[in-house]
């Protein structure tokens, strides 16, 4: 299988993680011959890399489809391929679905690419139950200062609203060397922050020989040369230790901001998920979080309207938001996925316009705990990196942020992206802070 252009475009949508895989499967292809391009319309090789986590991006990727596949039907020589998440999921379904799709292949079959490239014939689906082992291949980058690098992947917990554990498969960790390694590559590419990958990056090395917990890669990677970040996503409640905590407060360059979904206020709803913690507990582990890090941050995620959800329990969320002093949350409203046990309380739905208002009260309560979280580091000092540098009204505004992710403004007339600069904070908004360069 292989076209004639050897140009490359890959669609990504969804989590941090698919971001990632789309850099190695670009690194991949590159082995190939093939050269990837940023405008769809000068590709002769087209892939979209989908997310199920959400009805709306499964939309979006058979919308995509439907682009190219009009493309192909007009004349043009195209491969057309699909692969993440969604291909996980549906496999040969695709293929019957989208006369005009060449490939599908899942999140345990990249580093089978060079294969399945060389040796496939005719319409391709290629989904393996369960991963091989990652191999040495180039990782094509996006060109800026932040690089993505998987610790491991998959999730234990069966959340009955996720499919990821079904898409994803379970928990596997990178060996200590192999992360080592790409981290200390990443640093001599120039790269200023790195964010540390996982569904559950808690759980990192439960399942390797020896047992080397997150604490310890967070502390060995701390000690690498160089002026850089280290971020880490996602993390479980529970699974949170005092030796994270600790590591996180001592570390040098490890930024002081955990994401920690919570999905709902209530604790029978939670019950309900799945989730292994109650409100409580969960305020337990926030609590001694904030209480032993400076400047810290906690982010969370939050679903409105699972099913029987009552607006009583709803409005417990709207008051843990509040009561815990949640710096930002990212929301949605449930969206049944297949083959979840959630998905199959079709008695228990929520009806779309209850889940709609309730999803624009839990934003509303998101803003508002924003601009109180922001204005709380009003008058500090905090260095910033800059990620972004643009003129207005003939002055250079600078964009970039703290070590614990939020959005700073301010001028500067000789810095530029990928410096690390001291700025004092006197104004909050919403979503962003603003300051003054201090010399």
């Amino acid at each position: 299988m292989e076209s004639k252009n050897k140009k490359l475009y890959i669609e990504t949508l969804g989590c941090q993680m698919n971001k990632s895989d789309t850099e190695r499967i670009t690194g991949i292809m590159s082995h190939f011959g093939y050269e990837a391009v940023e405008n769809e319309e000068d590709a002769d090789f087209l892939i979209v890399n989908t997310c199920s986590i959400r009805q709306l991006s499964e939309d979006k990727a058979y919308s995509k489809l439907g682009v190219w596949g009009k493309r192909k039907k007009g004349g043009e020589d195209l491969i057309i391929g699909i692969a993440g998440c969604v291909a996980q999921q549906e496999k040969e379904n695709l293929l019957k679905k989208f006369p005009y799709v060449d490939l599908v292949f899942g999140t345990h079959n990249i580093y089978e690419l060079p294969k399945i490239l060389k040796e496939g014939e005719g319409r391709i689906c290629a989904i393996r139950n369960e991963a091989i082992p990652e191999e040495e291949f180039n990782i094509i980058r996006n060109k800026n200062i932040n690089a993505w690098l998987p610790i491991m992947e998959g999730c234990n917990n069966f959340c009955t609203y996720c499919v990821v554990p079904y898409t994803r498969g379970r928990e596997r960790s990178r060996s200590v060397e192999n992360i080592i390694k790409e981290f200390k590559k990443i640093v001599r590419e120039g790269f200023k922050e790195i964010t540390l990958l996982g569904q559950n990056v808690d759980s990192y090395g439960k399942d390797l020989e020896g047992k080397p917990d997150f604490a310890y890669l967070l502390s060995e990677l701390d000690k690498i040369d160089g002026d850089f970040r280290i971020r880490f996503t996602t993390s479980y409640p529970t699974d949170i230790t005092d030796k994270v905590i600790e590591t996180v407060k001592n570390g040098k360059k490890i930024c002081e901001c955990f994401h920690i979904p919570m999905q709902s206020g209530n604790d029978r709803v939670l019950k309900m998920m799945n989730r292994r913690y109650n409100v409580e507990e969960y305020a337990k582990i926030v609590n001694k979080i904030k209480e032993n890090i400076e400047n810290v941050t906690v982010t969370s995620d939050f679903i409105a309207g699972f099913p029987s959800e009552t607006e009583e329990e709803f409005q417990d969320t709207i008051k843990q938001i509040e009561i815990l002093g949640l710096d930002y949350s990212n929301t949605a409203a449930y969206s049944p996925r297949p083959n979840t046990p959630a998905g199959k309380l079709t008695d228990k739905f929520i009806d779309e316009n209850t889940k709609k208002t309730r999803l624009q009260k839990l934003n509303e309560a998101v803003k508002k705990a924003s601009f109180n979280s922001n204005e709380k580091f009003v008058g500090k000092t905090l260095e910033v990196l800059v990620e972004k540098v643009k003129e207005e009204n003939g002055e250079r505004i600078l964009e970039g942020r703290l070590r614990n992710n939020k959005v700073v403004h301010f001028k500067s007339k000789k810095h530029d992206i990928g410096d690390f600069v001291n700025v004092k904070l006197n104004k909050a908004s919403i979503w962003c802070l603003f300051g003054e360069e201090k010399e």
